[in-house]
């Protein structure tokens, strides 16, 4: 691949990496994070029995969790954009290099997020299953949503990784020579 063919192929990757960021930020996370906290208030001020407790304590806490995280991100994100694609006007191998170097600590968190989504769920499954305690099964059962949740978004964030780290690592090579 000739450099200008790596550059191109980088700045699509690009392009197709961050707006996929933003998107599920701005269009899921955020959104879905509003929605639990006003579930998770409805829930606490409609009905304050015990069982709605366990629901709604899980929504609120992670609603705000969504709610911050997607706002940060989806607002972070065209920023960020701009900045790699700068850099890459500057030097296609040396802003390669330094995004491959961070995406490289993205990569290596998926395996503990992957363990919290799943220790939700196994706690979730063992707290509603296992218990007789009405707060306990809803909070079990709550735990199990966003275990789902959480493993949805990270599954879609985690695989729009792949295309972009080949087009780094193209990009970044020593045989591609940018001449800048």
């Amino acid at each position: 691949m000739h450099t200008t063919d790596a550059t191109l192929a980088l700045g699509q990757a690009l392009q197709l990496y961050f707006q996929g960021e933003k998107t599920e930020a701005l269009v899921f996370i955020l959104p879905l994070g509003l929605l639990s906290l006003v579930f998770g208030c409805w829930l606490v001020a409609d009905q304050p029995v015990s069982f709605t407790r366990g629901v709604a304590i899980p929504f609120i806490v992670m609603g705000l969790l969504m709610t911050v995280v997607g706002g940060i991100v989806g607002f972070r994100t065209p920023g960020q954009e701009h900045n790699v694609e700068q850099a890459v006007q500057r030097s296609t191998q040396a802003a390669a290099r330094a995004e491959l170097e961070r995406m490289d600590k993205v990569n290596r968190a998926w395996p503990a997020y992957l363990a919290v989504w799943g220790l939700f769920g196994v706690v979730g499954l063992a707290l509603r299953f296992a218990t007789s305690a009405d707060f306990t099964r809803g909070l079990g059962i709550a735990l199990v949503f966003f275990a789902g949740v959480g493993l949805l978004v990270d599954g879609f964030a985690e695989r729009r990784t792949h295309p972009y780290m080949a087009a780094l690592k193209s990009a970044a090579s020593p045989a591609q020579q940018d001449g800048k």
